[in-house]
């Protein structure tokens, strides 16, 4: 979630023709019911590692940090707005809500959750997800590691919105304790702006960010869904590639894999723009989330 890339955002909102020339031939999909909901949670040949239903009144802190990126802001600052309602986490962005690091990052906002924390001394520029340049540790951040697998399956199932300004997304980092275990995987990142009625654009891919051995490979294709109602997105990470799935179809295969833990991050962020719809201005923006489960091979079968 680059600096480049809320300005991408940005200018895709303002013209139709940008939008047009991100996207790719769209892919088909078979027909599903509104209601996908996957209500066996074991998978063959696997086993589960980590999961989130939130069926609980409050969220798990053993699973989850309540801030985002703290060691550029602080953990008040990034503190993320949500409640938990009939077995579903909403991640919130409400009206009155401040820009989560407004020295690095603008007037964005953003609510969000992680899984694990890396940042070095006050005044370094050593922290996980270098989005921009001359970043600066604001608030010192005790190590931590609550969830940070390497390799498996992991998936989501969620309702992105329509709002221009928004963005919702759950994605994995290298937890960047040494500068090169940094990539980015994303799981799935919906950009309001590119949700239509029965059609929507899903961002997933790799980012490389400071990685040599990884090239940038990351995707904006076309989808014959309904992004607001749920859908299931998912990953299946290895040692040779990594495969993206949508509602169990597998939608591409890249063949090359970050090769160190990464953490989970979900959020929705909302971008400031000069021109939006009519769901821009209705609050809060919710970012619902079914459930969110994680699986690991097992190597005994």
């Amino acid at each position: 979630m680059t600096k480049p890339f809320f300005k991408s955002i940005i200018l895709c909102i303002l013209s139709t023709a940008i939008m047009n020339s991100i996207r790719s031939a769209d892919k088909v999909l078979p027909n599903f019911s509104k209601d996908t909901v996957q209500k066996n949670m074991t998978k063959e040949g696997f086993k589960m590692i980590f999961n989130d239903e939130f069926n609980d009144a409050i969220l798990n802190s053993k699973n989850w940090f309540e801030f985002y990126l703290p060691q550029w802001s602080s953990r008040l600052a990034s503190a993320p707005q949500y409640s938990i309602k009939d077995g579903n986490l909403v991640l919130n962005i409400t009206q009155d809500q401040k820009a989560w690091c407004i020295e690095f990052n603008g007037e964005v906002k953003v609510s969000s959750l992680q899984t694990g924390v890396y940042a070095g001394a006050v005044g370094t520029g050593y922290g996980q997800h270098q989005f921009a340049p001359n970043l600066k540790v604001r608030e010192c951040q005790p190590v931590d590691r609550k969830f940070v697998p390497q390799y498996g399956y992991f998936e989501i199932r969620a309702k992105a919105i329509k709002s221009c300004s928004n963005i919702v997304s759950l994605w994995m980092i290298g937890f960047e304790d040494s500068p090169d275990k940094s990539a980015e995987i994303c799981v799935f990142e919906v950009k309001g702006a590119g949700v239509k009625s029965n059609k929507a654009i899903i961002g997933y891919g790799l980012h490389k960010f400071n990685d040599p051995r990884l090239k940038e490979e990351f995707y904006e294709e076309s989808f014959n869904i309904d992004a607001t109602e749920y859908h299931i997105y998912a990953v299946d990470w290895t040692r040779q590639y990594i495969d993206f799935f949508l509602d169990g179809i597998l939608v591409k295969r890249i063949n090359q894999s970050p090769c160190y833990p990464m953490q989970l991050m979900l959020g929705i962020y909302e971008v400031p723009v000069k021109k939006g719809n009519a769901d821009d201005k209705i609050y809060p923006k919710n970012f619902v989330v079914d459930y969110i489960r994680a699986y690991k091979r097992d190597e005994t079968k």
